[in-house]
């Protein structure tokens, strides 16, 4: 849990995922649009991957990857982004972290 701390405390949004995973891929996806460059940490290129994958689901994950952090505030899966998104609530959690082109 400690390794979760250090990756997501003093980031903007953190991402951890794995590369064979379709609805990871719909989330980093989503982020890009939006125009945010998340920090992705692809759990199944990990050495620790294994280990970060348990301590998500100690944290609450109800399915390990993708797991979404904004601000170091652990924000959900692909279900609770999703709602997010569709509520009119993400892009306002994202403004901070917004790529200005």
């Amino acid at each position: 849990m400690d390794a979760i701390r250090r990756l997501t405390s003093d980031k903007g949004v953190v991402i951890f995922s794995k590369t064979s995973c379709c609805m990871c891929y719909t989330v980093k996806v989503l982020f890009n649009e939006l125009g945010v460059n998340p920090m992705v940490h692809e759990l199944d290129q990990n050495p620790e991957g294994r280990d970060i994958e348990k301590a998500l689901m100690k944290l609450g994950c109800s399915t390990a990857v993708p797991a979404v952090y904004i601000g170091g505030t652990f924000i959900g899966s692909t279900n609770e982004v999703m709602s997010l998104h569709l509520g009119g609530y993400l892009v306002p959690l994202l403004i901070p972290y917004q790529i200005i082109v």
